[in-house]
């Protein structure tokens, strides 16, 4: 199956267009040991063909390797985990949201808008100059992710297929 990958960035802080907030929901740090990164990871991706749902844990000790400084940070709703941003910090300020998504069972409640906009500004706030934040979305993840990014204020800055 053909795949379009979508790269989006904001190059600022005030590019961000928020939207309203829901009560309830909050992004918390969470420790990269935890249980919840590896299930949750897997829960988001299930149903979009990504290598998180399928890693075994030889694969997922690789990927944990791979990015030592790698943060990962909890979204809950009404104390109930509903899903997950994880950022990779690059050289020259600059951010990258490696996983953004919500479980299953929280997609279609009205959460994305409010969600993405916790995660950029906590993107915004990793490091002391920050320059850029950016990521990359997939023809195969939900069809509202790239919309939702581009109503938060992302422009995109280069697609491919593969």
């Amino acid at each position: 199956m053909k795949e379009t990958l979508t790269y989006v960035e904001m190059t600022a802080l005030d590019q961000l267009k928020p939207t309203a907030p829901v009560p309830g929901l909050v992004l918390e740090p969470l420790d990269r040991d935890s249980p919840l990164v590896v299930d949750i990871q897997a829960r988001i991706g299930a149903s979009y063909g990504w290598r998180s749902a399928s890693r075994t844990e030889e694969e997922w000790q690789v990927w944990f390797a791979e990015a030592p400084d790698r943060t990962f940070w909890l979204l809950s709703f009404e104390g109930e985990p509903a899903g997950m941003a994880s950022y990779d910090l690059h050289p020259g300020g600059e951010v990258e949201i490696e996983t953004f998504g919500l479980l299953p069972e929280f997609v279609g409640k009205g959460l994305g808008g409010f969600a993405l906009t916790l995660a950029i500004q906590r993107a915004w706030e990793l490091a002391p100059s920050v320059k850029r934040v950016w990521l990359h979305t997939s023809t195969l993840d939900h069809p509202h992710a790239l919309p939702n990014y581009h109503r938060r204020g992302f422009a995109t800055f280069k697609t491919e297929e593969r």
